[in-house]
């Protein structure tokens, strides 16, 4: 009778490790053949080099015989050019697969309008190809249409070649369901409706996936700085007890304590969707060119507080230089950048009323330009008199530019600019062009508006998960910094205990304390340094995550200057009054 293997715990773990070894080797791998440059090429000018470069190192060390302390770091810094050199196949491929991944939903929301108008289908390909802001998406467009323009092929042998050739999944799948449907003679916009609530369902879950991942992030983010605060303070009570340079033991671990936050701020960056909330043109229609007086102004009352809190610290005024704790010196000059801040947080605000708006406002502008068969601008004339929230005023400007008959286009453009809405832009842009070739306009709205209503879906999930991961940064600066300060108390009274016990003691004394070294007013310095390297990284994080504009994240950046300061002030009252 057979006997049944069995597998304990680990050989299933570690099988589970070894096959995802061999996959992210065989991705590796693959990846060299997505490269834009030959293989060959690749290996003559890029990887051979890199590899001839730690070789060069290890030779250039043993001649020289260097100090153990010098070669092993070297040796080590040897490794990365060939590592890079040979993963950067991979990188590229896999940042080429999220470009194409965060604008799959726009690409193929355009590329619908388009079949829907009068224009030839491989025009289709050469408008899309012109479409910079798509990337790598455009790149791909251009390749299928150079395929039938230089080499005369077909449209589905275009796309049937290009799919055997792209590194997204996403995009090979299109292009190959593409090729066949073209091929078997279906009509192109009858295959892209089709195909339109699959790619959305599809973009809703790789965005939920990835805000699963912050979850994921978040909770990593609380136990690595829960450990880093861990060994900041022992990084003020230590050099008391060891004799280490203080200065030097809490320099070190303030590099590491930015370190680690400046890589979650990498991380974050790299996780959280690629969905921005503003339109960055730089134009003087933005509502965001309205925030820049309050940012001039922020920064000179800035300036004039940190002139005024340095006055009276250094004594250069009639108040007591100790009439604030230090902390809160800390704190004050930062306070004005709340002026820019909480103003862009306002016009922030309004773009989003716009975006939540903009789904009603285009289904009734097509709905009405297919029952009037008319212009545009003659039905705008009805549709303005329409309470469309924040975005009546911005139709409003938009019939009266339309009505000039000069620049339908630019009409359009300066409308999204002064929305400062990417979704109204990218959108808007999109029924232009559509009507513009020939589209039905009822058609044309409905496509779009369905489309704009799941991105704002997912957006009130991420404006969910940035909340959460906001409480989690404000709880996680309280911890930490009490936690800091408690040690650095501590560390003031043991010095306060080896003073009392100095005189004939004093040999007592040195064996158990080091205190020579020991400067509390500038230990306290640096723990004010890791309040306001925690606020800037810390906001930067809240940023990113919910793709706002960065001036906006001057107002997490005073919060969280004001709440290290407090928390400062608090533990250092409490507790030297508990530990006196």
């Amino acid at each position: 009778m057979a006997t049944r293997r069995e597998h304990s715990p680990g050989d299933g773990e570690s099988g589970g490790v070894a096959r995802q070894l061999r996959r992210f080797l065989r991705s590796a791998v693959d990846a060299y053949r997505y490269m834009r440059m030959s293989v060959e090429r690749y290996v003559a000018l890029v990887l051979l080099p890199g590899l001839a470069f730690p070789v060069i190192v290890w030779v250039g060390l043993i001649l020289t015989g260097p100090e153990l302390f010098v070669t092993v770091p070297l040796g080590l810094l040897s490794l990365v050019p060939p590592i890079v050199a040979a993963m950067y196949p991979k990188i590229a491929a896999d940042r080429r697969r999220r470009e194409v991944r965060e604008q799959f939903h726009l690409l193929l929301t355009h590329i619908t309008v388009l079949s829907t108008t009068n224009i030839d289908r491989v025009e289709i390909f050469r408008t899309l190809a012109r479409a910079e802001e798509y990337g790598t998406l455009a790149e791909e467009m251009g390749r299928v249409t150079a395929l039938v323009d230089t080499w005369n092929q077909s449209l589905d042998d275009a796309c049937r070649r290009r799919s055997k050739r792209v590194s997204s999944e996403l995009l090979s799948d299109f292009l190959e369901r593409l090729a066949y449907t073209v091929g078997a003679g279906q009509a192109l916009d009858d295959f892209l409706i089709d195909e339109q609530e699959s790619i959305i369902q599809e973009f809703v879950i790789r965005y939920e996936a990835a805000l699963s991942k912050l979850d994921v992030m978040k909770e990593l983010y609380l136990s690595m700085m829960l450990s880093t605060t861990f060994i900041l303070v022992f990084a003020t009570v230590l050099p008391l007890l060891l004799g280490t340079p203080p200065t030097l033991l809490m320099g070190g671990v303030i590099a590491m304590f930015g370190v680690v936050q400046l890589g979650f701020l990498v991380l974050i960056h790299t996780t959280a969707p690629s969905d921005p909330v503003w339109l960055e043109t730089g134009d003087e229609h933005s509502p965001a060119s309205e925030v820049w007086p309050a940012v001039i102004a922020g920064a000179v009352l800035a300036v004039v507080a940190t002139v005024a809190v340095a006055a009276v610290g250094l004594g250069y005024t009639p108040l007591a230089p100790d009439v604030l704790p230090l902390p809160v010196y800390l704190a004050i000059p930062t306070t004005p950048m709340l002026i820019p801040g909480l103003a862009m947080r306002r016009e922030e605000q309004q773009v989003t009323d716009r975006d939540r708006e903009f789904p009603a406002f285009i289904r009734a502008l097509g709905s009405v330009e297919s029952v009037k068969q008319t212009s545009t601008a003659n039905v705008l004339e009805s549709l303005r008199q329409k309470d469309f929230g924040s975005l009546t005023d911005n139709v409003d400007n938009l019939y009266k530019r339309l009505r000039t008959r000069i620049d339908v286009k630019g009409s359009w453009e300066l409308f999204a600019a002064e929305t400062g809405s990417y979704l109204i832009h990218k959108f808007g842009d999109m029924y232009v062009v559509g009507r513009r070739m020939g589209g039905e306009p009822r058609q044309l709205g409905a496509i779009i508006s369905a489309n704009i209503n799941e991105v704002l879906r997912v957006r009130e999930q991420r404006q969910q998960a940035t909340r959460t991961f906001i409480g989690v940064i404000y709880g996680i600066t309280g911890a930490a910094l009490f936690s800091a300060f408690i040690g650095l108390e501590i560390a003031e009274q043991m010095l306060s205990i080896a003073d009392g016990l100095g005189g004939q003691n004093s040999d007592l004394v040195g064996s158990l304390f080091s205190t020579a070294s020991y400067n509390i007013e500038l230990m306290t310095v640096l723990l004010l340094f890791v309040v306001l390297l925690n606020a800037v990284l810390s906001s930067l994080m809240i940023r990113v995550i919910d793709r706002g504009h960065f001036v906006s994240a001057l107002t997490h950046f005073v919060f969280l200057t004001w709440t290290g300061a407090i928390v400062a002030t608090g533990t250092q009252t409490v507790a030297g009054g508990l530990l006196a």
